[in-house]
């Protein structure tokens, strides 16, 4: 299934995963939610998302920087930036990859997220890697079909 601009979703052992590749870095998302770390009653629902940087592209990239913006379903949005992801700056090789887990709470059961990751290359060169959008969706989200 094509989503906006190139972005792919997928199953994934009883999940969806999202994908989408710039200038040969595919970055791939699986979100999940933490029904035993979610209150709503506070409310507080949170989700983990595993993301897999794999480099298919034949030039060495180091990942220095993110950039995501998330919305929550009433349609706030929060941008978080800053160096690395999970405390590193790593450097990906040609046919090599990164995976790491990370979080993200919301007041509202459902939401969004969408990001990039500034890397260098070699050379110097900077340029950004497409984060694909992906749902947040919890089973407290209640959905009518029409």
């Amino acid at each position: 299934m094509q989503l906006q601009r190139g972005a792919r979703v997928r199953g994934d052992r009883g999940g969806v995963s999202y994908e989408r590749v710039t200038r040969g870095i595919r970055v791939s998302v699986s979100p999940r939610f933490l029904e035993d770390q979610s209150d709503p009653d506070e409310p507080r629902y949170v989700w983990a998302y595993t993301v897999r940087i794999n480099n298919e592209s034949e030039i060495q990239v180091q990942l220095r920087t993110r950039y995501w913006r998330i919305t929550d379903s009433r349609g706030q949005t929060d941008v978080v930036a800053g160096d690395g992801v999970v405390g590193e700056q790593p450097v990906i090789r040609p046919g090599e990859g990164f995976e790491y887990t990370s979080g993200a709470p919301l007041a509202t059961p459902s939401g969004l997220m969408v990001g990039a990751y500034g890397v260098e290359t070699k050379d110097g060169e900077v340029f950004d890697v497409d984060i694909p959008a992906f749902s947040l969706d919890s089973p407290h989200e209640l959905r009518q079909v029409h």
